[in-house]
């Protein structure tokens, strides 16, 4: 896996890599990163997720969330919800509020289901 660049705001760190000693956290920002970056390389801009990308990274990566939905029109309605800035692809950055919002949920059900 090739090293990332972390970027804090305007401020760009030396290069990052997780190794064995890397926390859980860290080595799941560095997944995420991987993970966007092997279905954005496949057609057109490889810093953006184009509709297929998009389509392919959710049908490999998040199929138990798809399946789930039962709505045939569910990756275009990502699509359109994260594309923010209306380009027809989607940025690391959208891709992000994505996984961020997924998460959310997915906390929202476990604390939800420890309640009972």
């Amino acid at each position: 896996m090739d090293p990332v660049f972390v970027e804090i705001g305007t401020m760009v760190e030396q290069p990052f890599k997780a190794s064995k000693m890397s926390s859980q956290l860290e080595k799941a920002l560095e997944s995420l990163i991987h993970v966007f970056h092997s279905y954005s390389s496949k057609e057109g801009d490889t810093y953006k997720l184009s509709k297929g990308e998009l389509k392919s990274l959710l049908q490999g990566e998040l199929n138990g969330f798809l399946t789930a939905s039962k709505d045939p029109m569910v990756v275009e309605k990502i699509m359109r919800d994260l594309d923010a800035n209306c380009d027809g692809e989607v940025d690391f950055q959208e891709f992000v509020v994505l996984v961020a919002a997924l998460t959310v949920s997915c906390n929202e059900f476990f604390v939800e289901s420890m309640k009972k």
